[in-house]
């Protein structure tokens, strides 16, 4: 077993990720959580504090891993909401995650560095665009790239909208996803801009 401090902990975030997950935080048991890491129990609180403590670490490794692999696009903000609903769709295991945190930590995020500065980068990024004349400026920034996050969370799993996960057919995800891209492009171009033309639902499926 191995005896480095880092190796320890992040076994225990690989098992704290699946734990949470599925139970969300008062559902989650240490011991199983440390059984799945080939731990004793005691060495959580010795690395981590509490189970919420190790949630938020959980919760925050998982929101970097979902900053680093979609980068904002200020300048397609249609695609970086396809990218998303990609993403998410590919991690249904951060999602959980995610809706768990907002039901049993809402707020919590607010201690979390790297949320804190994603978000405020987002929010510039946007507001920049804005200033240029590149994204429509009729809602604040933070207002605007709010609707845009929640668009492309729109069928993401675990959402009521979704049939569940690896339940929708191809078909119908490739549907959805152009709809979330031809709402963001209606919601962010600038007044001046030409519109895009709808794709024929037929062709949706073949959209990247």
């Amino acid at each position: 077993m191995p005896r480095d401090s880092q190796a320890t902990k992040a076994r225990f975030l690989e098992a704290a990720s699946e734990e949470f997950a599925a139970y969300g935080i008062a559902g989650a048991r240490v011991d199983r959580i440390a059984a799945a890491a080939g731990y004793n129990k005691n060495l959580i609180y010795v690395h981590f504090g509490s189970k919420e403590a190790l949630f938020d670490a959980v919760f925050a490794r998982a929101a970097e891993e979902l900053l680093n692999a979609v980068p904002i696009t200020p300048d397609d903000l249609p695609g970086y909401a396809g990218a998303l609903y990609d993403f998410y769709l590919a991690h249904p295991r951060l999602m959980r995650l995610a809706r768990w945190h907002s039901l049993e930590r809402p707020g919590a995020a607010e201690l979390l560095p790297v949320v804190i500065a994603a978000n405020s980068a987002k929010v510039r990024a946007v507001a920049g665009a804005q200033a240029q004349g590149r994204v429509d400026a009729g809602l604040p920034p933070q207002a605007l790239l709010s609707l845009i996050l929640s668009l492309a969370g729109t069928w993401s799993p675990g959402s009521p909208e979704a049939l569940g996960e690896g339940q929708d057919p191809p078909e119908e995800i490739a549907l959805r996803r152009h709809a979330i891209v031809l709402a963001v492009g209606r919601l962010t171009r600038p007044p001046t801009a030409p519109a895009a033309s709808a794709a024929p639902a037929a062709s949706a499926a073949g959209e990247e």
